[in-house]
């Protein structure tokens, strides 16, 4: 793959485009690589690796952005381009008005790519995996088989360049791992799951992580529903966030606009507890979405969303950002060279409190820990908030976990939940089926109803 375009070849472009009545012009590149080791019954299962590479390019013509983008990464893609651009600007109807960025003046320099990861020998990774299947068995006799045994990784790189005269570029790079065990004690069935993301393959440990999803499979042995009501509620973590990323299209100034978002004009007002702050903040210490610059080469900056219950700001591009005559938050997205330009969100959590799980349970005298939500594709409504999910957790009565709790519904409303939060744990995760992106501590809940026998 190329180590990032070519100068020459975007000046190129952008030479013909101007020749074609384009006045300011910019020219994106992207490209990356995945690897994914699957393990099963002691043997590789699959490997496979993946390659993706592309340019596109978007100009201002008669004040009309148009866009196009190629596969083909050298000069047979130029006329195509300009050209293709040129007859999607002139078919546009809309008023909006977009444009291309000149550069700041402040960019956070950023290295998130480790160069010892990229290093890493092919049989030292699947040496990994396999141990950690291996590991997974021995523990105990009741772990029957191992459903996922996955060692993955992730490279990307970006490059953005204009006729204003900005030239940005980026490289990132990143190791995942997980494990879902299944557990049979009699007829009964349970699974446990464990996950890592890092850039520093030594830190990834196979026997933790067999360990941790075997205890969790273990521990739901026994499981039984319980009687349906209101409950007091500890959310782990790691479920805060899968809620927390089903809804954070709600924050988009774009889907405020849309009026597709209950957080239209609630700017400076209360919105969640005075215990909930919401950070997005691409400039994180290993964070896996830190960033010196969006997708549309905006410097980007660390912001409160949420702070002490208040709504301080949407996340916004350039073009939502002039709608409502401010500056843009650096939340410019692309998704690839293929995409138009939209908003998301980067390293994106709730600051975490002072409180131990321990602390979170203690003083509730019925109550429910939940561990898992599941149906969160089909089982909320990202617009309203409403949401009804099925769970896993365990029974918490007088200050103690008591037992394990399946075969129940949870449902309640994401925005009436954040008014609900009574503490914060300090157990501050990022989440790895969410890309890594999302965190969240353990929250304490006032109130959920959950629907059982």
């Amino acid at each position: 793959m190329n180590e990032l375009i070519s100068k020459d070849l975007t000046e190129k472009i952008m030479e013909y485009g101007r020749i074609k009545g384009f006045s300011d012009m910019e020219v994106y590149y992207s490209e990356g690589e995945n690897l994914t080791v699957k393990i099963h019954g002691k043997k590789i299962d699959s490997f496979n690796l993946s390659q993706n590479e592309g340019l596109s390019f978007r100009g201002l013509f008669k004040d009309k952005m148009g866009y196009s983008y190629s596969e083909k990464v050298d000069d047979t893609s130029i006329e195509m381009l300009v050209n293709e651009a040129l007859e999607n600007a002139t078919i546009i109807d809309s008023d909006d008005k977009e444009n291309i960025f000149e550069g700041g003046k402040n960019y956070q320099t950023i290295d998130h790519f480790n160069e010892a990861l990229a290093k890493v020998k092919e049989e030292d990774k699947i040496a990994f995996a396999l141990n950690m299947e291996k590991e997974a068995l021995s523990i105990d006799n009741r772990i029957v088989s191992v459903q996922y045994c996955v060692y993955g990784e992730g490279y990307g790189a970006v490059s953005i360049h204009n006729s204003k005269g900005l030239y940005l570029a980026d490289k990132s790079n990143l190791a995942y791992a997980y494990i879902s065990v299944v557990a049979k004690q009699g007829e009964e069935i349970k699974t446990g799951m464990a996950y890592r993301v890092t850039d520093d393959f030594s830190k990834l440990n196979p026997k933790e992580m067999a360990d941790e999803a075997v205890s969790e499979a273990l521990s739901m042995i026994g499981a039984q529903s319980i009687r349906s009501g209101q409950y007091e509620i500890v959310l782990r973590n790691s479920a805060v966030c899968d809620l927390l990323e089903a809804f954070t299209g709600v924050f988009s100034a774009e889907a405020v606009h849309k009026n597709m978002s209950l957080l239209k004009g609630k700017l400076n007002t209360t919105i969640a507890s005075e215990n909930i702050s919401l950070v997005d903040d691409p400039h994180l210490p290993e964070g896996f979405a830190s960033a010196s610059f969006d997708g549309e080469g905006y410097p980007t900056g660390k912001k409160n969303i949420i702070e002490k219950g208040v709504l301080k700001t949407y996340l916004h591009n350039m073009k939502t950002a002039a709608i409502d005559g401010i500056e843009s938050t650096g939340n410019a997205s692309r998704t690839s060279y293929k995409s138009s330009i939209g908003i998301s969100p980067t390293n994106f959590y709730i600051k975490k409190g002072r409180h131990s799980l321990n602390e979170l349970i203690r003083d509730i005298e019925r109550g429910i820990y939940i561990i898992e939500l599941q149906g969160l594709h089909s089982g909320l409504d990202p617009v309203s908030g409403d949401f009804s999910l099925s769970s896993l957790g365990f029974l918490i009565e007088k200050g103690e976990i008591k037992r394990a709790v399946n075969q129940i519904t949870v449902s309640g409303n994401f925005f009436d939940m954040l008014h609900e939060v009574e503490m914060v744990g300090e157990d501050l995760k990022f989440e790895l089926p969410s890309g890594s992106y999302i965190g969240s501590p353990s929250l304490k809940i006032k109130r959920l109803a959950v629907s059982g026998d």
